[in-house]
């Protein structure tokens, strides 16, 4: 579903594993070793902290700082992100009709570019605003034609990152991110 290689499988299961969550055993099943397990969050604030925020606070905030770490990603991306990026273009492409795996798909693919920028601390802070009302955008992907628009723009995305222009690049997750808030404001 995520597009991903059995290697990066099998190293979320050590990291799993590492933590106690799961246990895996050579030759049988690996098996839930711990059920109540907090969630594990990428970010630098408590997830449900940021929607305490206005649409427009929040818009604000990711349009001045997810431009920023958008154009230094363009510098950054190495040949990996960018097959990644096409990867996960295809993934939400075959997930169209599934606004919940697309939404997982969704943010692999914000997360790739925002940790390519080289500032873990701005990749961190760019997340928690990619979560803002993340239910409700589940609602919004659910509307007809509303995932093949976000496919489109993830695909100008991919365009002007490839070119490495960070200018271009800024501009198109500009465009989406504009269209994220519009599509917000529908639901609210």
């Amino acid at each position: 579903m995520l597009m991903v290689s059995r290697e990066t499988v099998r190293g979320a299961m050590q990291l799993l594993a590492g933590a106690g969550i799961v246990q895996v055993s050579q030759g049988s099943r690996t098996r839930v070793a711990k059920a109540d397990v907090r969630v594990q969050r990428i970010g630098i604030t408590n997830p449900s902290s940021i929607n305490g925020y206005s649409l427009e606070e929040v818009h604000s905030a990711r349009v001045l700082v997810e431009t920023a770490v958008v154009a230094a990603a363009a510098a950054h991306l190495s040949e990996d992100d960018l097959r990644r990026l096409e990867d996960s273009i295809e993934a939400q492409r075959l997930a169209r009709n599934d606004p919940v795996r697309f939404l997982i798909c969704d943010r692999e693919f914000h997360l790739t570019i925002y940790y390519a920028c080289g500032n873990r601390l701005l990749a961190d802070f760019v997340v928690d605003l990619y979560t803002y009302m993340l239910d409700q955008r589940r609602v919004v992907m659910a509307r007809p034609g509303a995932i093949k628009k976000s496919l489109e723009d993830h695909r100008l995305i991919v365009a002007a990152l490839r070119t490495r222009d960070p200018r271009a690049a800024a501009a198109a997750f500009s465009k989406h991110s504009e269209r994220i808030r519009d599509t917000s404001r529908s639901v609210l």
